[in-house]
């Protein structure tokens, strides 16, 4: 196909594109559910990290997430392959631009191997599908005066890609990356942005889920505010990009080069191609340092085009690393491969998927990687694991029990414990609050291991009369563990089937289907469960050990700690960084909150941590009514073991301080969602 049939084909008769909903509720999917959902599609100048691989397998868990819940869904990734810093870093390793991306090539994509990401597309802009809707969208948008030829004479960041005038500059470097800028005159052609100001803010004010979360939204709204620039779109000081077809001394500068990723990857103008089945977009993935381009220039570039906007923009946060940025030319990159080589797969995935908060940064340290792993996963999962199976061994001759059909749902609480952790985990996913979502499982195997210590199987065992009863525990909680593997699936890749494989059944021949899987009652009865190895074996972390990563307490003495992260000795009474790490200090929503019976000094506060609910007691009666706690945030102790006081279940404690007999809480400043990390 030549330039001319190709802008005939994408820039024809305009189509209406069908409206589609995604959601991840009940029932099978109809054949016009469908979902589409991208990550930015990654530059190859160095050695991709673990911000990258945040990003991707955060897109994968999402995407496997619909899939399981019977949505047609489309998951895209890609690399961005032009540009000046791509020629730059070529010429340095004497390679030609296309040898050197090819090489990128392989291991972007050997990398989301390892990651086992679930893509269906990894698109390239030196594909000859890209490149013909990029150029045939360009002469478009030129034709029609909403590109124009100019010069440009100002400031250039190469790392960046990004223009900038001299007022935008931070003592005189670049404002997004602090590096130098080079100041370049060249011809140009301009896209006309400013046109389009007035339109953009109406349509953000109309669809306030278009940019999320919300502080990126306000932050984009504050930026168009200003005032927008127009953009220069063609380069003509270097070659390496797409050619401007009718004036092939410019190529088309990178973000409409890049941008165009999303509709060209779907054969965007070919008739009957995926662009009519899965645009709009559902969700564009990214971190929120890309939000500005992704959020303003594309939606722009859209609406000149006439093309449907995506319906949402998400910008997750960062790992950081001591309160950093994680990137190539901050020299602290963490190599995603080494961590599964070290720890396996399905650790890195869930502590990538845990550990950041709902839109916002989190720290990177291996220490809490390993934290993760051991408390989560060996200690909370592994272990009920093998204490349940040990006790069906034990006391039901290795086959799942037959529960007692006279005992009422009421007085088995596990089954309302997994449709509650059913519902937090699919709203939570619905708002891409990944770490919650996980967090709703976690706390269904946190409460089997509480039941198991309420309904102590072994006394129960030792009276014939409670047998029947006995039988209906251990059946709950082999069940809550097969309903948190079935969540566990889009997040995981080795440890659901292993568990589900433990329980007796054969993963390859189970319907996975959301919500029908996790259902309660989907264990038969009767079958052998089987002894397998642990699914997570807990990290052994000594001075001495095979990974040489000390225990906290030595680390705090002032050994040598996690590499790169080497801890000083701390004097008596003084806690080390690590040590601090531990509190998991964390924003909730009081639900409700009532006084304690015969303790005039306590009250018990329902509350909302995220996605899950929990209950704790705090000695505030005489300093607050319980009406006037109801709808507040406070700030709690998400992670302190779970005590009885006065006989009510304390999980968790709020902070106050107290001055001369008055108290007050700790509250945050402004509105944040429940949840959000306090550090």
């Amino acid at each position: 196909m030549n330039i001319e049939q190709s802008r005939n084909a994408a820039f024809g008769a305009a189509r209406g594109t069908e409206q589609r909903t995604a959601t991840a509720g009940g029932g099978a999917a109809g054949p016009a559910e469908t979902f589409y959902i991208t990550t930015p599609i990654y530059y190859p100048s160095g050695r991709l990290h673990i911000g990258h691989a945040y990003t991707t397998v955060a897109a994968d868990f999402v995407a496997r997430y619909k899939r399981q819940c019977g949505i047609d869904t489309w998951f895209l990734t890609g690399m961005d392959e032009h540009g000046l810093k791509i020629a730059r870093a070529a010429e340095a390793e004497g390679l030609d631009p296309k040898a050197f991306v090819d090489r990128a090539f392989r291991q972007i994509s050997g990398l989301w191997k390892v990651l086992e990401i679930s893509h269906d597309d990894f698109i390239r802009t030196t594909e000859p599908r890209h490149k013909q809707v990029v150029q045939a969208l360009f002469e478009r948008l030129y034709r029609q005066g909403d590109i124009y030829k100019g010069a440009y004479e100002g400031w250039y960041c190469a790392p960046c890609e990004s223009f900038w005038l001299e007022r935008q500059l931070v003592d005189g470097n670049c404002p997004d990356c602090g590096r130098s800028c080079e100041l370049v005159k060249e011809e140009a052609y301009f896209f006309r942005l400013s046109r389009y100001q007035d339109r953009w803010l109406e349509y953000v004010e109309h669809h306030p889920e278009f940019i999320q979360p919300l502080s990126r939204r306000n932050e984009m709204i504050s930026f168009v505010k200003q005032g927008l620039d127009d953009l220069c779109v063609s380069r003509t000081s270097f070659s390496w990009g797409i050619p401007v077809a009718f004036d092939r001394q410019h190529v088309v500068y990178v973000w409409l080069d890049a941008l165009t990723n999303y509709i060209s990857a779907l054969g965007y103008g070919q008739p009957g191609s995926l662009f009519d089945k899965y645009w709009p977009a559902d969700v564009h993935l990214m971190a929120k340092e890309i939000v500005r381009f992704h959020a303003i220039i594309w939606p722009i570039i859209l609406m000149a085009a006439g093309v449907e906007l995506p319906k949402q923009i998400f910008g997750h946060g960062w790992f950081t690393a001591d309160g950093e940025k994680i990137g190539k030319s901050r020299g602290n990159v963490i190599d995603p491969v080494v961590l599964v080589d070290k720890y396996g797969l399905d650790p890195i995935r869930y502590y990538l998927l845990r550990e950041l908060p709902f839109g916002a940064d989190g720290n990177y340290t291996e220490a809490r990687l390993i934290r993760r792993t051991n408390v989560d996963l060996a200690n909370d999962l592994g272990n009920l694991l093998q204490r349940t199976l040990a006790m069906v061994w034990r006391f039901a001759g290795g086959k799942v029990p037959q529960p007692d059909a006279r005992m009422e749902d009421s007085q088995r609480p596990l089954i309302a414990a997994a449709e509650k952790a059913w519902r937090a985990y699919a709203d939570c996913l619905e708002h891409l609050d990944l770490s919650n979502a996980l967090g709703a499982v976690m706390d269904l195997v946190g409460r089997a291991n509480k039941y198991i210590e309420e309904q102590l199987p072994w006394d129960l065992a030792k009276d014939e009369a409670k047998h029947p009863q006995l039988r209906t525990v251990l059946y709950d909680l082999l069940e809550t563990l097969r309903i948190a593997a079935v969540l566990l699936k889009p997040a995981l890749r080795r440890a659901p089937d292993a568990l589900l494989g433990q329980l007796g059944l054969d993963p390859a021949g189970l319907d996975f289907r959301l919500p029908q899987a996790a259902r309660w009652g989907g264990l038969p009865a009767g079958i052998a469960v089987r002894r397998g190895a642990p699914l997570f074996p807990r990290i052994e972390v000594t001075p001495e050990g095979p990974e040489g990563i000390p225990q906290a307490a030595n680390a705090a003495a002032g050994t040598k700690g996690v590499p790169g992260s080497e801890t000083p000795a701390v004097a008596p009474g003084v806690i080390s960084y690590d040590e601090f790490a531990r509190i998991d200090l964390r924003v909730a929503e009081v639900l409700r909150a009532e006084p304690v019976k015969g303790a005039d000094r306590l009250l018990k506060l329902q509350i909302r941590v995220g996605g899950s609910e929990r209950q704790i007691v705090a000695g505030i009666a005489q300093h607050y009514r319980p009406e006037e706690l109801t709808g507040r945030h406070i700030v709690v102790v998400a992670n302190l073991a779970a005590a009885k006081i006065r006989g009510e279940e304390s999980n968790g404690m709020l902070l106050a301080a107290s001055a001369e007999g008055k108290l007050c809480l700790v509250v945050p400043e402004a509105a944040i969602p429940s949840g959000a990390r306090v550090k």
